[in-house]
């Protein structure tokens, strides 16, 4: 008979699941009262952050969403911040707070991967926040941003559109230092191979220099619409970062991992002083992102994300909580601007945390290692074990080496939603929408 196999801490595979059957709380379903009750625990936070262990995965979206909204509702969190570009989820933002539209005249997330955020789950969420939002006054409706980097042209856009409205001459400056960006607009990627690898003179100095102008207090006069205003220097900081990371993308993945989440991290930091002292945010980004990356593979070389930021400026009023399943369906492409499809989603790997939260035999559940009586869960989840992770891109024949790396979970997340068995999520066609596409922007269903 084979020994009971151990991890590197010492605990056995079934000590894991043994304690995991204790301690994990089965989920009722979404829309019973019993659901929001159960993270009534993290009312007090200063930020809570869920993941998901995929881009493409209905449930994830869905159950972030009611966490999301018990949280609003019962404990007064007025900024969801998600992993997105700054000018497209301003898209939602101006809808569920009833804003005028922006600059950007297309539709909100139309380039790929077009399904992570332009998709049924998504448009639910934010007709509920609208709903919601319409008793508040302005002050207090709950906004909708994004934390991202990789909306360059865009972002220009809304710069230069703003100074059109407030001051020509500062647009004509703009669209000088910002012409030195021009030429990669469709492509910024190829502004970091030409700079990096051909000796193009790169722009920095010229957005920094923007940056500077749009901050300036010349501009004080024109700050009196603040919304208008800070999402023009927001949009900055955006140009400035992407100029940054695009050619940081050709000295390596760590470098440019790190400058991504770093402004990420302060775009929320910015976001929670902007909304003032009382200011509550949910952040919905992947596991990868959320996840404390000291604790994984990804932090032993170097990376950090988010979620380590997050737990180094706000201690215990940031709570980490990862989604994970063991197989369903996702939508994911097999390449980058690839086709999507719905594919399956394989079984879960031997001497994976999948593997112990399945074995466990809890289809649903929320598992949470914070409180001071958890000390052998705590324990037990000290192992370092495999875990999955899909981003937009899937590739099954190759899951071990494209999808799984080593993480210890206690150290990485505060708590753990499990759902066994997932499904896709259902996207939102980008082009081709009918006439009224005014009456449900920026989704048109």
């Amino acid at each position: 008979m084979n020994a009971p196999k151990k991890d590197s801490q010492g605990s056995t595979t079934e000590e894991i699941q043994s304690l995991l059957r204790q301690y994990a709380e089965p989920l009722p379903g979404l829309d019973e009262p019993g659901f929001g009750e159960l993270f009534d625990r993290y009312g007090n936070a200063k930020v809570v952050l869920i993941g998901e262990a995929s881009h493409g995965t209905s449930d994830f979206y869905r159950t972030r969403a009611a966490i999301t909204q018990h949280l609003i509702e019962h404990h007064g969190f007025t900024v969801v911040a998600v992993e997105a570009d700054w000018p497209d989820a301003g898209q939602i933002d101006r809808l569920v707070r009833d804003m005028e539209s922006s600059a950007t005249d297309e539709q909100a997330f139309n380039r790929f991967p077009t399904w992570m955020w332009r998709n049924t789950d998504v448009a639910s969420f934010s007709q509920w926040l609208h709903r919601y939002n319409q008793a508040l006054p302005f002050e207090r409706k709950v906004e909708f941003r994004g934390l991202d980097i990789y909306s360059l042209s865009n972002s220009i856009t809304e710069v230069l559109a703003y100074l059109d409205r407030t001051d020509p001459r500062l647009a004509h400056e703009a669209r000088q230092r910002y012409g030195c960006l021009t030429p990669w607009q469709d492509d910024p990627a190829l502004y970091g191979h030409f700079v990096e690898r051909d000796g193009v003179a790169p722009c920095e100095e010229a957005v920094v220099k923007q940056l500077k102008s749009l901050l300036d207090k010349r501009l004080t006069r024109f700050a009196g619409n603040d919304e208008a205003f800070f999402n023009a220097t927001q949009n900055a900081r955006v140009i400035r970062a992407a100029e940054q990371y695009y050619r940081a993308m050709y000295k390596g993945s760590v470098l440019s991992w790190n400058l991504r989440d770093q402004h990420m991290f302060d775009t929320l930091q910015t976001l929670l002083a902007h909304r003032g002292r009382d200011a509550k945010a949910v952040v919905w980004a992947h596991n990868s992102h959320i996840g404390d990356a000291a604790a994984t593979a990804m932090g032993w070389r170097g990376e950090f994300n988010i979620g380590r930021l997050c737990r180094a400026a706000y201690g215990r009023d940031a709570v980490l909580i990862g989604m994970s399943t063991d197989r369903g369906q996702v939508a994911a492409a097999n390449d980058w601007d690839g086709e999507m499809n719905v594919m399956d989603v394989r079984p879960s790997l031997a001497q994976s945390w999948e593997q112990q939260f399945l074995k466990a035999g809890i289809p649903a559940s929320l598992t949470d290692w914070r409180a001071e009586d958890r000390g052998a869960l705590r324990q037990a989840l000290s192992a370092s074990l495999l875990e999955r992770a899909i981003g937009v891109i899937y590739r099954p024949m190759t899951e071990r080496q494209s999808h799984y790396f080593e993480a210890v979970l206690s150290e990485q997340f505060d708590a753990l939603v499990w759902i066994e068995e997932t499904h896709a999520v259902t996207p939102l066609p980008v082009s081709g929408t009918p006439r009224g596409e005014e009456d449900t922007f920026p989704f048109g269903v």
